[in-house]
């Protein structure tokens, strides 16, 4: 399976604001942006005027890199949105926020959703009691997400827990800390992503 596997504070850096890739480290002055709040690279602190498409391809490379979705992977959701009834921009917002992985990242059971993939990829928890460790899996309405019984035990799991606890569920999640099962009760409205997200950017750039 493809996947990024350089430092990912440059990826913060490239698009000048917080992608949240390092879990606690993002929320102190270890961070990247904190400390070097430029581009990466010899000309980084260069200042430079972006066209029109300039624009529209940083707001899909954030976006991707928000999620951590691979080219390939991106389009393929930006087709699904545009074949689903609505808005484009909002149905493919909507699907990224039901990936498996962005889901456990949302009930807090990850401190970022680069550990919440690793978590899943691991087999760490289960839908509707079946183990899944695939983190494009599609969450749907009804769906139960439980940290498997096998990973309860888990000092991992726990440190985790014990971190990302106090997290806001959004409202389109419910979560019972007790016994680390969430369920989706609704999909994700664009008021419950609060990304700084212009998704118009994105669809105005797959319109060319």
């Amino acid at each position: 399976m493809a996947r990024y596997t350089e430092a990912v504070c440059r990826l913060c850096r490239r698009e000048g604001e917080k992608l949240f890739l390092k879990g606690e480290r993002c929320y102190t002055d270890k961070c990247s942006i904190s400390r070097r709040a430029y581009a990466p690279g010899q000309h980084g602190q260069a200042r430079k005027k972006m066209s029109e498409y300039g624009i529209q391809l940083r707001e899909k490379q954030k976006v991707r890199r928000f999620y951590g979705v691979l080219e390939s992977q991106f389009s393929k959701y930006f087709v699904m949105a545009e074949r689903r009834r609505g808005i484009t921009g909002e149905n493919l917002l909507q699907i990224l926020e039901t990936r498996l992985d962005n889901a456990v990242y949302r009930l807090g059971l990850a401190t970022s959703r680069p550990e919440a993939r690793q978590l899943v990829n691991h087999g760490h928890f289960t839908v509707n009691g079946k183990r899944v460790n695939i983190p494009s899996y599609l969450v749907k309405v009804g769906d139960v997400i439980a940290v498997a019984d096998k990973s309860k035990s888990s000092p991992k799991v726990k440190s985790i827990n014990d971190i990302a606890g106090g997290k806001v569920i959004p409202k389109w999640l419910e979560f019972d800390s007790e016994n680390l099962v969430g369920k989706v009760a609704a999909l994700p409205a664009r008021e419950d992503i609060d990304l700084p997200i212009k998704e118009h950017l994105i669809v105005e750039l797959y319109s060319k």
